[in-house]
């Protein structure tokens, strides 16, 4: 694969993780640090490693299902997985500048 062809799909993984937003938070799920890693081989499937802001969120079922299912539908990329981990924990640390300014952390 050419390397403006996977910067091309890194980057509109990234502006679909940052379309989908938490339902308690008005702070995407990228800026809120809930994203630990995103990976494409050479055949374009996407592995995504990602959290909660708590075990017992009300969308750990939904959440995961819906970014696989959204990074999965990108032109270009040939699937994707989800693994969902709680290790380390995710804390307000974790979200980007703009989004502690957001909400006021800042």
């Amino acid at each position: 694969m050419a390397t403006n062809e996977f910067l091309m799909i890194e980057d509109k993984i990234l502006a679909v993780l940052r379309d989908i937003f938490d339902p308690e938070i008005p702070v995407n799920i990228y800026d809120l640090g809930l994203i630990y890693s995103v990976e494409v081989d050479d055949q374009n499937f996407v592995n995504i490693d990602m959290t909660l802001t708590a075990p017992n969120c009300p969308v750990a079922d939904s959440l995961p299902l819906e970014v696989r299912d959204r990074v999965a539908a990108i032109e270009g990329v040939t699937g994707a997985h989800v693994e969902l981990t709680f290790d380390p924990p995710w804390d307000k640390d974790m979200m980007s500048e703009e989004a502690k300014l957001d909400l006021g952390f800042l």
